[in-house]
Order: C-alpha cells, then structure tokens, then sequence
C-alpha cells in the first residue's frame, strides 16, 4: 500500500437499493416546491412513482449520445421551470446531462467554461440520480460526457460538484430493459470495472470495487438477459454499474473506452455496444503486462485459465456473442475505409489511452479494429 497513489473518492452523499425504491426520492425531497425530471420518452414514464411533491416539469428529449443542443435545451427547460430539485431519470446519457443541468442553470457557467477536471464554480440545486438501466453506473460519479457533432468528440467535465445528493438503484425499473440492451449496458459496467482494474493507475482500494463489479457481472448478466423479471439478477448487475461508476473517478477507463468513443461519435452505436466489440481485444491486447488480473478477470467472467492471447480474444468473443452481441463492425455499418479515421480519433484520446497498462500505437488501435471488423 506505501507505493499506492494518493486518491480522492466521491460518492452520492446518500444511496437507496431494492425494488420500489424510486418512491424514495418524493421522501426523500421534503418541502421542495419546484423539481425538473430529466428523462427519455421511454423513462418519462416513470415519473409519477417518484411522489414528489411541488410542482413538477419534465425534460424528455435525451437521446442515446446527447450532443451540445441537447444540453442547451435541457438548461433552457431549467431556466423556465427554475428548479430546487434536478432529477435524472434514466440511463447514463440522461444523468450525464442532469449533473451538468443541476450546476450550469442557474449561473454563468457554460459548458465550455467547465470542459475539463474541477472548472464548475459550484452547485445550488439539488441532484437526485434514479438509474433506469445497469451499465455506465454514472449515478456515482462525478463525470458528463457530452458529444460535441461538429468535432466528432466527446467533452468530458469532471468535478465533484457533479456528485448527486441521492442515489437510487431499483431493479424495478430495469425489468422492461430489452435482453439487446441489458447485454450491451451490462458489458459496459464490467469495462469499467475490468478497464480500472488493470488500469496503469490502479489502486487496491478501487481494486476491491472492480472486483466486486465484474464478479457480480459474471454471475448476473446471462441470468438477466434470459429473464428480464429476474430480480436478483438485475439487483446485482445495478450493483456492479454502480461500482463501475465508482472506479471511474479515482482510477478511470483506459484504452477500451477510448477505442469505443469513436464508434459512438461517428458510427453512431450505442456506447455499451461499442464497448462490448471491442472489450474481447483489448482485454487480451493487455495480458502479457497485466497477466494475473487478466486471469481474475477471466476466471470471474467463466472465460478460463491459462488462456493464451489469442484464445482469451476468441472467449471473451463468445461470452459477448452468447449473450446475443453483434460482434462485428462490418454488420454494423462500419467499412474498412473508415477504420483509419476512428484509428487516429481513439489514439487521441490520451485522457484515456495514457492509463492503459500497454502502450499503444496507432496501429496497435487499428489492428483491434480490424479483429473487431
């Protein structure tokens, strides 16, 4: 422990687990007279087992990747219902764009002002994260990505006043997510937790949340995608998105989300999808440096042991492709030409390829695409 870096960890100051606890939040919130509940069409619907009191406005319009003018949108709407209480209510995409709607409406601050670790001033509304699916677990932590269409990137802000005041994790929520979704999302919360774990700034405390998180992946995520009514199935894979959210502070992803980011910004795919392609190859990529939490990982996820490079790409393959992943790029939309310019786009993302245990070139990149095509 004497060599292990300094870190700081944030988590929500409260967090509530099991089913029927969204019904929490409207307790939980007391005398609050104004709330904006930032949601989907589809998690929109939840709305009304949040009981809560006051008057309520919604923002429903986030899609899967939310791009400058949503955020835009989302502040406008806030400046118009002038809230006490921010709620998302939904996936990563919406609580990403909530964080950054709780600390912006009501100051100066724009979006490029606060781009980059600890720049937001501060935070005067109260944030309340309801997690509708099990995967980026940014109900935790204190990161929004948001995708700038024009430079085909994600801005990434970082701060701890991003850090909700109530969690909530109800597997209730999470039943009519489609087996599709539950697969792609669940890989998600596992890359995060794998990605930190075998991270160039890996750290034994976070460590132990990996661990936790990948376990609970491997047990969970087949279970859930058979049989999305599944309670103790989506309870645990909740978990594992939250402890996934958690090592994305102190620690962060690596070269496997920076790979992804590019699949999402130009080839449009849904980030856990993109995660999951990629995830077999770079996991086996990392082996020869991170070789004995690569077979933690391995043995956790029901891979194997003793797995060569070349069979822990082909299983790791088949657990992604069993859950009904679509591994390929090229049946995605992906062509070859285009696997240079995502090449050169995920190589830039140093806020990311810097942690990785193994350092990458840009053909290296290229060649994961290229076994992902």
């Amino acid at each position: 422990m004497s060599s292990a870096p300094i870190i700081i960890l944030h988590q929500p100051k409260r967090l509530i687990v099991g089913a029927g606890t969204i019904a929490e939040v409207g307790n939980w919130a007391g005398d609050v007279s104004s709330t904006l509940v930032i949601a989907t069409p589809i998690t929109a619907g939840f709305v009304d087992r949040l009981k809560l009191p006051g008057k309520v406005a919604m923002f429903d319009a986030i899609p899967g990747e939310p791009e400058i003018a949503t955020l835009d949108a989302a502040l406008a709407a806030a400046r118009s219902a002038k809230p006490d209480l921010v709620v998302g209510l939904g996936g990563g995409s919406v609580m990403d764009v909530a964080k950054l709607v709780a600390a912006l409406w009501d100051g100066e601050q724009t979006l490029l002002d606060v781009a980059g670790p600890n720049k937001v001033a501060g935070r005067k509304t109260r944030l309340a994260q309801v997690a509708t699916t099990a995967g980026t677990g940014s109900e935790a932590g204190i990161r929004s990505l948001i995708t700038d269409p024009v430079k085909g990137n994600k801005i990434a802000v970082e701060s701890p006043h991003l850090i909700a005041d109530l969690a909530v994790l109800d597997p209730e929520l999470t039943y009519s997510v489609p087996p599709a979704v539950t697969a792609a999302t669940g890989v998600d919360a596992m890359a995060h937790c794998v990605e930190a774990f075998t991270n160039k700034r890996a750290h034994p405390m976070i460590d132990g949340f990996a661990r936790m998180g990948f376990h609970l992946v491997g047990k969970f995520l087949a279970r859930a995608v058979k049989d999305g009514s599944d309670r103790e199935a989506r309870e645990g894979l909740m978990l594992a998105s939250y402890y996934g959210g958690i090592c994305l502070g102190p620690v962060n992803t690596a070269a496997g989300h920076a790979i992804a980011y590019p699949l999402g910004t130009l080839l449009h795919l849904p980030h856990g999808l993109a995660n999951a392609i990629v995830f077999p190859h770079v996991l086996a990529f990392n082996q020869p440096v991170a070789a004995d939490k690569t077979a933690e990982v391995a043995e956790a996820l029901g891979l194997g042991k003793g797995l060569s490079q070349a069979d822990l790409s082909g299983a790791g393959h088949a657990f992604c492709a069993d859950l009904g992943i679509e591994m390929s790029l090229a049946k995605h939309g992906a062509t070859e030409e285009d696997l240079p310019r995502f090449a050169a786009d995920a190589h830039a993302i140093r806020r990311l390829m810097d942690n990785n245990p193994v350092d990458m070139s840009v053909e290296d990149v290229l060649g994961i695409y290229r076994a992902s095509f």
